[in-house]
């Protein structure tokens, strides 16, 4: 039977596949428009098997937050190439994973590739993507936040962002934002001192001992001088400790205070493929 260009468009519009991929899948199924759609899935698969032992490094961050701004999520969809990442089509399919995280809150990484995407699971919808796009794609990372409000910030270039909440609503909006762009640019670790890994406060007091040690500092002093460089870790290295970035005088913890009385960061997520 022909294959009109209507039918091409329909095909290529419901998955997102070439033009010429479309034609040859329609001749292929004879015209039938389901089984072009199954041709094209099993390509994505093929090439998904053929690829698996790629290496996925590049690729988006993407974070937001719901209308009411007391939940967010962060995801990032690995690709091979840069080339792919910073492709229009490419943001935007990611944008539509992000869109629909927000929008139904799964509980887990697994829960979100199961949810439905145009009718079936994201996991499905992302190999149909590899038989589109030709390369490993990976939906790596997934965490959300939720909170009285919730700010968002993703660096341009897309490889970076950040979520925080706060326990208060009805602030200002450019507090928030300043917020969570300073934990963009300055990369806690943790929310406060309490939140440091064990790990990391073991290790960090043992790197203490080590200096005061080959510094010549008495044996006994070793770890109170260690217990000192730890709270100045804790000072710059987490979030509500640190000095606030437009305005060295003040930690994030008072910059919060100042602009609302009470106002807390209560959490927050940051993911960067540059790490």
């Amino acid at each position: 039977m022909a294959i009109t260009a209507a039918d091409v468009s329909k095909l290529r519009k419901s998955t997102g596949a070439g033009m010429m991929d479309c034609k040859k899948a329609l001749v292929e199924a004879e015209g039938d428009f389901d089984k072009a759609v199954e041709i094209i899935r099993k390509k994505g698969q093929a090439i998904a098997n053929k690829r698996a032992d790629r290496e996925a490094t590049e690729g988006v961050v993407l974070a937001g937050v719901s209308a009411d701004a007391k939940r967010g999520a962060m995801i990032t969809l690995n690709c091979e190439t840069d080339f792919v990442a910073k492709n229009e089509s490419f943001v935007a399919f990611v944008q539509s994973i992000l869109d629909l995280a927000i929008a139904n809150d799964p509980a887990d990484l697994d829960a979100l590739k199961a949810l439905e995407l145009n009718g079936r699971p994201v996991s499905e919808v992302i190999t149909e993507q590899i038989g589109v796009i030709g390369e490993k794609l990976d939906l790596a990372y997934f965490e959300k936040v939720s909170a009285e409000t919730v700010a968002a910030y993703v660096h341009p270039g897309n490889k970076l962002a950040t979520l925080v909440g706060f326990n208060q609503a009805g602030f200002d909006p450019q507090v928030s934002k300043d917020v969570a762009m300073q934990a963009a640019a300055m990369a806690p670790v943790a929310l406060d001192a309490d939140s440091v890994p064990a790990d990391v406060r073991e290790k960090e007091l043992e790197i203490g001992k080590e200096m005061a040690r080959n510094e010549g500092k008495p044996e006994a002093m070793l770890e109170k001088i260690a217990m000192g460089r730890l709270n100045k870790f804790f000072k710059e290295n987490t979030l509500v400790n640190q000095m606030f970035v437009k305005d060295n005088k003040i930690t994030i913890k008072q910059y919060l205070d100042n602009s609302s009385k009470g106002l807390e960061a209560i959490a927050f997520k940051r993911f960067t493929l540059n790490s």
